[in-house]
């Protein structure tokens, strides 16, 4: 949808749009450009913001606006910022030829320039003369302000020392994940920002393009100098410096450690865990870039290169989307970077010199790409020389998406034997099917093996060239922490292997038996055991794992990797088919929980120094209630039909729930049949406050549910993500059990939906605290419900009672280990 003020009767003028983040802006800016036009007409169309109040802009949108305001006179766009102008190109990219050359996207600042364009236009100037008016908007107040001239251009800064100096002290440097981080910061702002190595003397390169700051080759303990300039320069500088401070919010493939190398001459241990199975390899089709001229322009070119990534994009964010939802935030961060390559200008402005010289399209961006890519390898740093990787493998994507090759299915059943994995590739393998993977190159701290590390799938990774030679249907074990690989092992050395994994095989098949049994202890106490889900797919391996319920539903999953927030009706039908996919059991949907160090790209925040403590979860969807209200009446609608209990996230105080309760009961107004009866409301537990005054909350909630993995960052001070305080953020810290412990004495039934619920070392203290529902991952529901058979709930209450006394962590568990509450009798 455009906002359109129509023409008036006579002859057409020229048409202008505006494109801005926010459509409430827009509108104002149209509204001040008619007040000086006294009755004349001018055709001005809008596309702005994603929706009335989430800022954004839409390529779809402006291709709209564009074509209704051109009446054969030609076109002026005016933008604001940032992916405005992007937006606007691809818009353009998209239009026939002979409509594109009636359109010119100007630079004129966004207010002033359209209050002049309107009266030239207004006027019968030309579409040139529009634009060029447009273009002087701010003489004027420049020649009565007596500003000096404009600052260079980003990449060229100019003498004078820098602005701040900051010192990298991440692990692995300015690598692919820290670095999009100061990317998108930098993108979100209306600055002028520059960077440069100054351990190393690099050039400076400007701070908004991946592949620039890719290449100053940033190591841990360098030192990076910083320029600014714009009207967001000191936003954006102490955006930056906050960033650095806290090691660029970045954090570690969750629950895994970096395997340690092994020594030369032998495979790497990548992923730990065993895998036996025949050698399957995937025929690997090779792109071939044309050497031929193109037989199209280099207008047709551009648009074939431009269709491709967008194409790509939306493969990526499909992938970013189910990473975040199977293995958390930290791991799928790495497809942040390769979404922002994909839009990196600098890089496509290259691609664009190259196609207008008359290099075809798949030839400019394999040439550019391999130039970045080759820059990146002759780092000296191993990790940062691993990053080349991820340039190939955005650079492959479009290539294949340009040139219509495919790739073979990534998934055989067997031990997967390749060259090297993408990053998308190891998200896409299916577990059920790949027992390991064994590569012949790549690198334990590639972002594939981070993958499958979170993923749980046994690798390993510089086996050699000769393992390519491996027919197909050869017997491989594998074992990824050891980085042991043997071809067509003996009965003597399978067996072995087969010994190292029975164990656990074993205890896992049992547990599987008996999945879809109630968790009931020795001595009668219930115990509900559900699944965190962020799909009907998911919810539909909770139920084959015995899932009594859908303990968490992250519904953010349907607010990722899209350009606007997903409306009533999506949400519902959404919801709905998770809970049939559960067949009617109870699902718990969480209300969204995105903000601070989650953000969505088209809700933006401003910066915060701390995101963790900042606009997050309950905080955010309260400061925009429309969001929630949506979210609140598909959620109403669901449970009229099937049983749902609704938490909201991140509460703090009791004023929050009093106003999300409110607008819950705004919904159920709305939705017209009176209160479901099986609607159960609830929070989280991840503030300590929260514990502590569990009581005070009671009253106006049907129960609780502890999320350990925010609660014990906050209650220890000690961030998940960050490396060098991993030892302080113990779950099983008797502070943290103390504060469980409070939540349970508030007479209301609790649950713990965090980490600490999966690890069944934990399930005694939990179940003898007086958690009465555990919420894992699906594959973990089996063997947690197990554990909870094992347990004679008289003696895990004293159990936890001990744990709550105990003076550390590491006491907890060795009380752990002597108990009998944890059954094996």
């Amino acid at each position: 949808m455009t906002d359109r003020q129509p023409p008036g009767p006579g002859g057409e003028t020229v048409g202008l749009v505006v494109v801005s983040h926010s459509r409430a802006l827009a509108r104002a800016a149209v509204a001040l450009a008619g007040e000086m036009l006294h009755g004349r007409p001018v055709r001005i169309e809008v596309a702005a913001g994603l929706d009335e109040t989430t800022f954004g802009t839409d390529a779809g949108r402006i291709l709209e606006a564009v074509t209704a305001a051109d009446r054969g006179s030609g076109v002026v766009v005016l933008m604001d910022l940032g992916s405005a102008v992007l937006s606007a190109e691809l818009a353009l990219e998209l239009l026939d030829d002979a409509a594109r050359e009636r359109v010119l996207l100007c630079p004129a600042p966004l207010v002033e320039g359209l209050v002049v364009a309107a009266v030239a236009a207004a006027g019968g100037a030309g579409r040139d003369e529009v634009a060029a008016e447009a273009g002087g908007a701010l003489a004027g107040k420049i020649s009565h302000l007596g500003v000096p001239a404009p600052a260079p251009p980003a990449d060229d800064p100019g003498p004078g020392g820098p602005d701040a100096v900051f010192t990298v002290t991440n692990p692995h440097g300015l690598h692919a994940r820290p670095a999009a981080r100061v990317v998108q910061a930098v993108r979100m702002l209306d600055a002028r920002v520059t960077l440069r190595n100054r351990t190393t003397g690099s050039a400076w390169v400007p701070a908004s393009s991946l592949s620039k700051v890719a290449t100053l080759g940033v190591l841990c303990g360098h030192e990076v100098e910083v320029r600014v300039g714009g009207a967001q320069a000191r936003e954006a500088l102490d955006h930056l410096l906050a960033l650095a401070a806290r090691d660029f919010d970045e954090g570690p493939a969750p629950a895994v450690e970096r395997p340690a190398a092994a020594p030369a001459g032998r495979p790497l241990p990548a992923s730990p865990g065993v895998g036996i199975g025949p050698a399957w390899s995937v025929p690997a089709t090779p792109v071939e870039v044309p050497v031929a001229p193109p037989a199209d322009d280099p207008a047709v070119e551009w648009r074939r290169l431009k269709e491709a990534i967008a194409t790509v994009r939306r493969a990526v964010q499909r992938i970013r989307a189910g990473a975040v939802r199977e293995v958390g935030e930290p791991a799928a961060a790495i497809f942040d970077a390769h979404l922002l390559l994909l839009d990196d200008a600098d890089l496509l402005a290259d691609v664009r010199a190259l196609v207008d010289g008359g290099r075809s399209a798949a030839a400019a961006w394999s040439a550019t790409l391999g130039r970045v890519g080759a820059e990146l390898g002759a780092l000296s740093d191993p990790y940062m020389a691993a990053r080349a990787a991820d340039v190939a493998a955005v650079g492959d994507q479009v290539l294949r998406a340009l040139l219509g090759v495919t790739r073979g299915d990534p998934s055989p059943t067997g031990v997967l034997v390749t060259g090297d994995l993408t990053p998308a590739e190891a998200a896409d393998l299916d577990r059920e099917r790949v027992t390991a993977v064994v590569q012949a190159f790549g690198s334990p701290s590639a972002h594939s093996a981070i993958l499958l590390r979170a993923r749980g799938i046994p690798a390993v990774v510089g086996a050699g060239a000769e393992v390519l030679g491996v027919a197909d249907g050869t017997l491989l074990a594998v074992d990824g922490g050891r980085g042991e690989v043997v071809v067509d092992p003996s009965a003597r050395v399978q067996e072995a292997f087969r010994e190292r994994a029975a164990d656990l095989a074993r205890r896992a098949a049992d547990a599987l038996a008996h999945a879809s049994s109630p968790a009931v202890t020795r001595d009668g106490v219930e115990v509900a055991v559900g699944a965190n889900v962020g799909s009907a797919d998911d919810a539909r391996a909770a139920a084959a794992a015995g899932a009594d319920l859908a303990g968490l539903v992250r519904t953010e999953f349907l607010f990722l990797g899209r350009d606007a927030a997903p409306d009533v009706d999506e949400q519902e039908a959404v919801y709905r088919g998770i809970a049939d996919a559960l067949h009617g059991r109870r699902i718990t949907l969480r209300t969204l929980d995105v903000g601070g160090d989650k953000p969505l790209g088209y809700l933006p925040t401003a910066p915060e120094a701390n995101p963790f403590l900042g606009v997050r979860g309950i905080r955010l969807s309260l400061a925009r209630p429309q969001l929630l209200a949506d979210q609140l009446l598909a959620v109403v609608r669901v449970a009229h039909d099937v049983p749902v209990d609704l938490m909201f996230p991140m509460v703090g105080t009791l004023d929050e729930l009093l106003a999300a309760r409110a607008l819950l009961d705004d919904a159920v107004t709305l939705a017209g049949r009176g209160a479901p009866a099986g609607l159960r409301v609830g929070i989280m537990v991840e503030v300590p406050a929260a514990a502590l005054k569990a009581r005070a909350f009671a009253p106006h909630v049907d129960f609780f549910s502890v999320g350990t993995n925010d609660l014990t960052q906050y209650a220890l001070a000690a961030e998940r993500g960050n490396d060098a305080v991993a030892a302080v953020a113990d779950p099983f810290d008797p502070g943290l059990l103390q504060l469980v412990g409070a939540v349970c004495r508030a007479g209301r039934p609790v649950a713990v939906c965090g980490e600490l619920a999966a690890d069944e070392r934990a399930t005694a203290l939990l179940v003898g605290l007086g958690v009465r529902e555990l919420s894992v991952a699906p594959r973990a529901v089996p063997g947690v419900k197990q554990a909870v058979r094992a347990l004679d709930g008289r003696e895990a209450a004293a159990t936890a009672a001990a744990a709550l006394d105990a003076p550390t962590a590491a006491a907890v568990r060795l009380l752990l280990e002597a108990e009998p509450s944890r059954g094996g009798r």
